[in-house]
């Protein structure tokens, strides 16, 4: 089965930066989307952004005009480029294929992210 490694987190201040990986350790070639996810605590995991095979995106309202996604299937690796953090996005973020058109993977560990006010 494919395993899902992420990584890029950390603490950081509102209205920074951070750049999170996930690398995948067979091909997401054929995965028509993959996605970001997160959870926060006490709260379900959601579906924060999606990038099909050819690059076209999709995000939640909450993260629009400030998260990126994107996807290299050569590599494959997708990013998760995060400018203007807030507080209320701190959580624990995932990425997958997009559950919602494709069977999940088996979930990595996360990469936790904090964003203090």
């Amino acid at each position: 089965q494919v395993q899902l490694v992420e990584s890029g987190g950390g603490l950081v201040q509102a209205g920074g930066s951070l750049r999170l990986s996930c690398a995948a350790s067979g091909s997401i070639f054929s995965i028509s989307r993959m996605g970001w996810y997160r959870q926060a605590p006490g709260k379900q995991r959601e579906l924060v952004a999606t990038v099909t095979r050819s690059g076209s995106t999709n995000y939640a309202d909450s993260v629009k005009g400030r998260f990126t996604i994107s996807r290299d299937n050569v590599k494959n690796t997708v990013w998760l480029q995060m400018n203007s953090l807030k507080p209320e996005d701190t959580a624990v973020y995932y990425c997958n294929t997009d559950t919602t058109v494709v069977a999940a993977w088996p979930w990595g560990q996360g990469t936790q992210v904090t964003v203090s006010s």
